[in-house]
């Protein structure tokens, strides 16, 4: 009976914070400690416009009927100063009556790159980690991307709680918008998860500019995807191969039964010797 009354978010957004005093000036991280890193001005002004952006992205695109006029948004948002401070800037786009909550989340913070950073041991550290590989590297005090991997993929499990027990309590007459407002690497880590990438197409990946964000939406096959708001050349810009590319646009009104999803994209890779049927002569 649960099962009939799960209201699917229409659409998934994931954003960066905005421009941050470490962005412009690593030797911020020197003496203050990463969760305490301010927006700049810009920074701030960079969230307040995205609002506006992200809201007029929401009421244009609605699906029709009350449901589609009805859009409520649900916030996450990680506990560090630039993502709340960026949230801040961001609500003001939206009345009080279309957002349903916020909850500030732990598992979808920056990565840890140790406590206090040195600029010049950072920019070493840095160096090494492009030579290792960006995903297993762990930073001497602090994780890799794959440690962040593992806390992400607690919170992808809660986050479907929340929609299975309906505790953002959306009203099944409106359209459900969450919001992930969180960091660069944590952002492509979640794609990494939701999309069951491989540790090669996660490297391949480039960083979400300040404020920039990223709009997952219901297909029609009920498959979340990129291809209904975002182009080829803009998935093809972030870093995104011709297959995964085109694993996009399949989820705008494939479903699930008729995508690739127990990763037959990668059978060659691993069984490129297997015969075509079981015949032994």
């Amino acid at each position: 009976m649960g099962t009939d009354k799960k209201i699917l978010p229409k659409r998934i957004i994931l954003m960066r914070h905005g421009e941050s005093a470490g962005n412009i000036d690593q030797g911020a991280y020197a003496t203050t400690p990463d969760h305490k890193i301010p927006l700049t001005e810009e920074g701030r002004a960079q969230a307040r416009e995205a609002g506006r952006k992200m809201r007029a992205l929401i009421s244009s695109a609605q699906s029709g009927g009350a449901c589609g006029e009805n859009w409520r948004v649900y916030f996450y948002v990680s506990p560090y100063e630039k993502t709340r401070t960026t949230l801040r800037e961001v609500g003001k786009a939206f009345s009080r009556r279309r957002v349903i909550g916020v909850r500030e989340e732990c598992r979808i913070r920056e990565q840890d790159f140790g406590n206090f950073q040195v600029e010049e041991r950072m920019r070493v550290v840095k160096e090494t980690r492009e030579r290792f590989g960006r995903f297993f590297y762990r930073f001497p005090e602090g994780e890799s991307a794959s440690d962040v991997y593992d806390r992400v993929s607690s919170f992808l499990e809660s986050l479907w709680r929340d929609v299975d027990m309906n505790r953002h309590q959306v009203d099944p007459s409106s359209e459900l918008n969450l919001v992930i407002v969180s960091h660069g690497l944590t952002s492509r880590v979640f794609l990494m998860k939701w999309f069951k990438w491989t540790v090669e197409e996660f490297e391949r990946l480039n960083n979400l500019g300040n404020c920039e964000f990223r709009v997952m939406e219901l297909g029609a096959g009920g498959e979340y995807t990129f291809g209904i708001h975002h182009t080829e050349e803009e998935m093809l810009a972030w870093g995104m191969s011709k297959d995964m590319i085109d694993d996009q646009i399949a989820r705008v009104n494939g479903s699930r039964e008729t995508l690739d999803d127990c990763c037959t994209l990668h059978l060659d890779e691993y069984f490129d010797l297997l015969d075509v049927t079981d015949d032994e002569e």
